[in-house]
């Protein structure tokens, strides 16, 4: 059987591309591989009847790369793009007294992403693993992704992890899949997903929307670079960065407001009808959401890595470089500070009476933050923390590399939802086959696993507001 490969590459001095594309027909087979250059990529799979049109196929792809300004290059030849890891130091605390910590789950490396529901506790590190935990801090299963984990966000349902690959995995079923794969030139610093819409923060200050089939829908330049904060709602997406906080209408259209922050924005919060920066001036300030204005300053000792409030709104939580964990009122006053007992907090949530904190040593702390317990650790008493370890049996799941790799089914299991893959319009679409269903609308769908012809079997889908389903549950390939 005959075999081609064409390999090509965009790669421009300025940065904005970074990126290959390769080509293999193998008979009436062609397979496209494609992604950001030192990287594996992804892959889709096409059958043709004949080989004639297999090779118009290849080469109707290949004429419009071209085009675009990709050029045949060696694989190999240029390196891969730096990725920026976060650096971060962590001082010892200065305050008097200890936090009054439940339990602490150590993850082997510093962690970023949280995210705490009502079932489970959620943390990624910058080793690419994502653990599931119980209230309790039982370990209930662990995810190993291909890269580090910047952070972890939740779309309803869904829970996503943004990492260090320029991948943004979907996290919902028990296998995860690449939902999103960024521009090879977004340096992913922070993201935040709302209906399906993904807006992403980077390194240069940017700002980068892409919808739910993974496509673009626009781009800004803030005035600051090192872009930690984004936050989106239906009525604009908050952009936090080294000038302070910049919001933008939904669909692009223009800029709603700017205003300075005492500091460069290093994370950030929101509420629904405000939004919380913190800086690196020690600070963290509350904007209103209509217009800008700052309507209260949080101080702290040194530069706060993390913020988060109760759901009403009566208590801001903040957490400094200095291993150190602030409570305040809602107009400002300081309540508390304690010492974490195990590093700077980059990233915390606050849920029923306990704020969760992932540290700079890679732990995962859940601490008491009732009023009586925190009395209690200002006179010295503080619980005996238990120190989670992992069960020698749990469960790992990993992304599935290719369409072979997926679990399959010979026949629909009963409530199970088919869906398949068809050419449109020259992309790759999913389309629901079951009854009970709108079929002209999209489905929300890996792209990596996409095969023109293929079915799946979905556990079920969801509809969103702006006309598509999204995927719930396990994804097998009809066979």
């Amino acid at each position: 059987m005959s075999r081609t490969k064409t390999y090509l590459e965009l790669s421009q001095d300025d940065g904005t591309a970074h990126k290959f594309y390769e080509v293999v027909v193998e008979g009436t087979v062609v397979s496209v591989r494609y992604g950001r250059i030192g990287a594996t990529g992804q892959v889709q799979t096409s059958s043709f009847p004949t080989v004639e049109k297999a090779q118009a196929a290849a080469s109707k792809k290949i004429g419009e790369k071209v085009r675009k300004g990709y050029a045949p290059a060696v694989q190999g030849q240029r390196a891969a793009r730096a990725v920026t890891r976060r650096q971060v130091t962590s001082a010892p605390s200065t305050a008097r007294s200890t936090a009054p910590v439940l339990w602490r789950f150590r993850t082997g490396s510093a962690a970023f992403g949280i995210h705490i529901d009502e079932d489970r506790c959620w943390v990624g590190n910058q080793a690419g693993d994502v653990y599931t935990l119980g209230h309790d801090g039982e370990v209930l299963a662990r995810y190993s992704l291909p890269d580090g984990v910047k952070c972890l966000v939740a779309d309803d349902f869904w829970i996503y992890a943004g990492c260090d690959d320029g991948k943004v995995y979907d996290l919902s079923s028990k296998l995860p899949f690449a939902a999103y794969d960024i521009a090879a030139d977004v340096d992913i610093f922070w993201l935040d997903i709302r209906e399906g819409v993904l807006n992403v923060s980077g390194a240069d200050g940017g700002l980068t929307v892409i919808d739910h089939e993974d496509e673009h829908q626009w781009a800004r330049k803030s005035a600051g670079g090192q872009a930690w904060m984004v936050r989106a709602d239906e009525q604009a997406v908050y952009h936090g960065h080294q000038r302070g906080v910049t919001a933008y209408s939904p669909d692009g259209s223009g800029e709603l407001w700017h205003t300075p922050t005492t500091g460069a924005v290093l994370f950030g919060w929101q509420e629904d009808t405000v939004v919380y920066a913190g800086t690196a001036r020690n600070v963290v300030q509350r904007l209103s959401k209509r217009t800008g204005a700052v309507e209260a300053t949080f101080r702290c000792d040194t530069a706060v890595y993390s913020c988060a409030t109760s759901p009403d709104g009566r208590y801001v939580f903040a957490g400094d470089s200095s291993s150190s964990v602030y409570c305040f009122a809602a107009d400002g006053t300081r309540l508390w500070k304690l010492r974490t007992g195990g590093g700077s907090a980059l990233s915390m949530q606050y849920r029923e009476e306990r704020l969760y904190m992932v540290t700079t040593d890679g732990s995962l702390v859940c601490m008491d933050a009732g009023e009586s317990a925190v009395a209690s650790a200002q006179q010295g008493t503080v619980p005996v923390a238990r120190d989670i370890k992992s069960a020698a049996a749990l469960p790992t799941y990993t992304p599935a590399a290719s369409l072979t790799a997926m679990a399959t089914v010979s026949a629909p299991p009963a409530g199970g939802v088919v869906v398949e893959c068809v050419q449109a319009g020259g992309k790759l679409r999913v389309h629901v086959v079951s009854d009970g269903f709108e079929p002209s609308w999209n489905v929300q769908f890996p792209r990596g696993i996409r095969e023109a012809g293929a079915r799946y079997v979905v556990d079920a889908l969801h509809p969103a507001r702006s006309g598509f389903y999204r995927v719930r549950g396990e994804i097998r390939r009809l066979v």
